[in-house]
């Protein structure tokens, strides 16, 4: 199949897509396939790949945050569409992109495929603490029926889990199917522990070696909900010594470096693109402390499994559905004072809860593009299969 990805959140600068994208393209080569992802840059370039390719289209920058860009004029997307002639057209952004994917007139199989849920990371956010997810969804049915329109124009809705595929059900998206997302489960192990690192970590920290070292690793944006999870370690370390250490970067670092500043006994690594590095300090912590509950999937909780950690993570979005695959306490979204409890619980060495009975396994990320490839073969086959019956 030749499978083009309309890639609006792509980046250069890093972030949960690019690691995603950069795996698909490797799977790609293994499958046979070939992948096209199309990106918004600051120039229009292509630059070659195994598994593909990537086109960059010159486009503006987002106010916000400019780490990424937004596609603009359709044309320019739909001219490489039309060169490429593709099998199947993903669409991997609710916005700008996701519309020009959609409504591409070409003949090829559609998928949306819901990397974001804008609900959670804007609304349930900034509105959660006041008013109920019920009330918010109601207030905003106006991007419910938007979401249904855009769903629409494509054949199939890909989710990252069964919860999230429910949850668009419930909204009466077309077709969500679930693809469960994976890791690389031979990267992210608990056999790159490493005790020096552990040690030089907790020193940073101004935590001695017989301390607990918790670790968080996002990109700085409100959605990550940081704030929750420096108070809520600001509470917990007062019983015991705590070190924790945040893996990240973002437009909210200066306000994040300000709240560490203010608790103490924490080190900001800034982003580590080193994926096998990264591998080493989920390893060698004692547990993760994640704040965000708007993610789809959540990566950073299932590598934190796969490498061993505890985690400790909020009951709401992919996060919440993780917390039964390891050792693991939830606490309520965006609470300090519950966050502070769920560890102080994980930590409690008398405490036996948080250890399901029988964990689910997280797949890997070779079982997950194995299935997605396999849904869009379907796909394609159902496409051709109708396009022969009207012949007929």
């Amino acid at each position: 199949m030749k499978i083009v990805d309309i890639s609006e959140f792509y980046s250069e600068t890093g972030g949960g897509v690019r690691t995603y994208v950069h795996e698909k393209l490797d799977a790609a080569s293994r499958h046979g396939h070939e992948l096209i992802v199309v990106a918004p840059g600051t120039t229009d370039r292509v630059e070659e790949m195994r598994g593909g390719k990537i086109i960059w289209v010159a486009c503006p920058a987002i106010p916000f945050d400019h780490n990424y860009r937004m596609f603009w004029r359709a044309q320019d997307v739909w001219r490489i569409l039309d060169d490429v002639a593709p099998d199947v057209v993903e669409g991997s952004s609710p916005w700008r992109g996701g519309w020009i994917a959609g409504s591409w007139p070409g003949d090829a199989a559609k998928a949306l495929v819901f990397h974001t849920d804008a609900m959670a990371v804007y609304p349930y956010t900034f509105l959660g603490g006041t008013f109920a997810r019920s009330s918010i969804d109601r207030f905003f049915g106006w991007y419910w029926r938007y979401l249904r329109r855009l769903s629409g124009h494509f054949d199939t809705t890909v989710t990252g889990g069964e919860w999230l595929a429910e949850r668009l059900k419930s909204f009466n998206l077309h077709c969500p199917t679930a693809v469960p997302f994976g890791v690389e489960r031979e990267r992210f192990s608990p056999a790159h522990r490493d005790a020096s690192l552990r040690r030089d970590l907790l020193a940073l920290c101004g935590v001695p070696e017989d301390g607990h070292l918790l670790l968080a690793v996002g990109r700085m944006h409100p959605e990550k909900r940081f704030s929750t999870i420096i108070k809520g370690f600001a509470r917990a370390k007062a019983q015991r010594p705590l070190g924790l250490v945040i893996v990240g970067d973002g437009f909210a670092r200066a306000a994040t470096e300000k709240k560490t500043r203010r608790v103490g006994n924490v080190y900001l690594t800034g982003f580590v693109r080193d994926r096998d590095e990264l591998a080493r300090y989920y390893a060698s912590a004692d547990m993760l402390a994640h704040g965000s509950g708007a993610e789809t999937f959540g990566l950073v909780v299932a590598e934190a499994i796969s490498s061993g950690l505890a985690v400790v993570v909020p009951d709401s979005g992919g996060a919440a559905d993780l917390a039964s695959s390891g050792p693991s306490q939830t606490y309520a979204t965006g609470n300090p004072e519950s966050c502070a409890l769920a560890i102080e619980r994980l930590l409690d060495p008398a405490h036996k809860l948080g250890v399901p009975d029988n964990p689910r396994p997280i797949v890997s990320l070779g079982e997950h593009f194995s299935a997605l490839f396999a849904h869009y073969e379907g796909l394609v086959a159902a496409r051709k299969s109708g396009r022969s019956s009207t012949r007929g």
